[in-house]
């Protein structure tokens, strides 16, 4: 087990104490493009968080933006290539409101008389994307007091965007490989300016959306023939657009978790990622949540000891750079010459078991039902407000 890896301290039970069990509301769905990756994250959160030790309460958020109390049962929220599990908007409406000093949930349905659900210590807010993990939700957990699990709201902006990121990245030092950021008015009143800058970094290029995860509305472009699809498609999830040049480099890479109270972050080993063929050209959607046998991960990576401890080392400033907490991915390409670049940190990554966050702890000597207490620990322990 790595020197820096968490060990769960043993807990006494509420059986023997007597003590109420911390009751944790699990939140997922949500108004982005990945409502369906959120959804099958829940199912494995709620699949394996210690119910003994926890009161666990599922709260999905429809499309539309509504809170609804949701099934526990995590083969509603199951993924497959035919189907893809979705928050149904409901008559009765969850909110959370803090009354004589506690984060109640509060559940109302038209012509009824609200009824109170009872406190909630934390939240865990299992999104992706727009709207949930970019610190809209970070925001109004903060604004009611409430505990939650995960990056707070400047860290969350920052990872979600992929321009500010880099930004940020490079001003701690890190390396970035060449890009543009198009914003929407750019696009749409010199699209020419654009493609000349585009051919400026050579092709292959990779568009993006500038906020959005999961592989959404990303092309590999490898002329300036399909640009222009490429930028429409990435457009359909967001109007500012990142472009990368591509880089010739293995994909590395390392999971972060927030140390307790003044510990500095912890690594996990780095990994690598192998995409199997399969019409996959890069690690799509498909290859990350759909199809078992498209990618593996490989943990700890094939790599020299040394660029191992700088791998996790500069996880660890990419962490801190953006102010994380509770947990990140960061991901790297690691050159023929040796060398790291950053790509992204993700503070809210997938979060499956067979995602790859908790499949490199798993790595490490952290299985997902530890880790999943460790974050709720993190979370509990953590003070609220200015921190």
């Amino acid at each position: 087990m790595p020197e820096n890896t968490p060990t769960p301290e043993a807990q006494t039970s509420d059986a023997q104490t007597g003590a109420a069990r911390p009751r944790v509301a699990v939140l997922f769905g949500g108004r982005s493009s990945e409502h369906a990756v959120s959804c099958v994250t829940a199912a494995g959160v709620l699949g394996a968080i210690d119910k003994a030790k926890y009161e666990v309460i599922p709260i999905g958020i429809a499309k539309t933006g509504q809170w609804v109390l949701a099934s526990g049962d995590t083969r509603d929220w199951s993924l497959s290539a035919s189907s893809l599990p979705e928050v149904a908007p409901s008559e009765q409406t969850v909110t959370l409101a803090e009354i004589g000093g506690e984060h109640q949930l509060i559940v109302a349905a038209p012509n009824q008389v609200p009824q109170e659900l009872g406190s909630v210590d934390v939240v865990f807010p299992l999104l992706h994307g727009p709207f949930g993990e970019d610190g809209t939700i970070q925001g109004l957990l903060e604004l009611s007091d409430t505990r939650y699990v995960g990056a707070g709201v400047l860290a969350s902006a920052v990872g979600m965007d992929k321009h500010y990121m880099k930004v940020v990245f490079e001003s701690a030092g890190l390396r970035v490989g060449p890009y543009i950021t198009v914003t929407d008015r750019q696009w749409l009143t010199d699209p020419e300016s654009v493609r000349k800058r585009v051919d400026a970094l050579g092709f292959p290029v990779f568009v993006k959306p500038a906020r959005a995860g999961s592989s959404m509305g990303i092309s590999k472009v490898d002329s300036l023939d399909g640009l222009d699809a490429a930028i429409e498609t990435a457009r359909e999830h967001d109007p500012k657009l990142v472009i990368e040049a591509g880089i010739l480099g293995r994909e590395i890479e390392c999971a972060v978790l927030e140390g307790r109270g003044t510990d500095a972050p912890r690594t996990s080993m780095p990994g690598e990622i192998s995409v199997a063929g399969g019409g996959h050209d890069f690690y799509d959607f498909n290859a990350k949540y759909v199809e078992d046998d498209a990618a593996s991960l490989s943990c700890p990576a094939d790599l020299p000891e040394e660029d191992i401890a700088r791998v996790r080392e500069l996880a660890a400033v990419a962490f801190d750079a953006v102010g994380a907490e509770g947990l990140s991915r960061v991901d790297f390409f690691y050159t023929p010459e040796g060398e790291l670049i950053i790509n992204e940190i993700n503070t809210m990554p997938g979060f499956t078991p067979k995602s790859m966050y908790p499949q490199m702890w798993k790595a490490s000597g952290l299985d997902y039902a530890e880790l999943i207490d460790e974050l709720i620990y993190l979370a509990l322990h953590r003070k609220t407000g200015l921190r």
